[in-house]
C-alpha cells in the first residue's frame, strides 16, 4: 500500500492509512529520505494513529528511516502512538533509537515549529 506524502512548510508528513507490508515500509522510508532533499524538509513526521500493532521490523525500519534522514539534515517525529501498542513495545523491549515521539499531529507540528523558532535548527543549518 503507498503511503501518501504531503508537504507541510518546510516539512513532511507520512499518514500510515493501514497495516504496512515489510516491503511497504521499505519503500515509504526510501520515499522519505529522497523527499527531504528534493523538498529541503526540515521535519518529517510519521503518523502511525491507525496502527494497533508494531512489530520489531516496522520499530527497525522506523529507527533506521529516522538516522537516514538526520544525516539529511532532518528530523523524524513519530506521532500517534496507541497506548496497547506503547504497552507492547516497551513489554518486548522495542526501542525507538533517535526517534522523537508526540501524542498527534497537532502536537508534533507544534514540536518542530518550536524547533525551528528556538534558533535549533534541524541539521545546523
Amino acid at each position: 500500500m503507498l503511503v501518501p506524502i504531503l508537504r507541510q512548510g518546510p516539512y513532511l508528513i507520512a499518514s500510515i492509512q493501514s497495516a504496512l507490508t515489510d516491503a511497504d515500509l521499505l519503500r515509504l522510508r526510501d520515499d522519505l529520505v529522497e523527499q527531504v532533499g528534493r523538498y529541503r524538509s526540515r521535519g518529517v513526521i510519521v503518523d502511525v494513529t491507525v496502527l494497533d500493532v508494531m512489530d520489531s521490523f516496522a520499530v527497525r525500519t522506523i529507527s533506521s528511516l529516522a538516522q537516514m534522514i538526520k544525516l539529511r539534515g532532518a528530523e523524524t517525529l513519530l506521532v500517534g502512538i496507541q497506548p496497547e501498542v506503547a504497552f507492547t513495545m516497551v513489554q518486548l523491549g522495542l526501542a525507538l533509537t533517535g526517534v522523537a515521539t508526540a501524542l498527534d499531529l497537532e502536537e508534533g507540528l507544534s514540536y518542530l515549529d518550536e524547533r525551528d523558532k528556538g534558533g535549533e535548527r534541524v541539521g545546523g543549518r
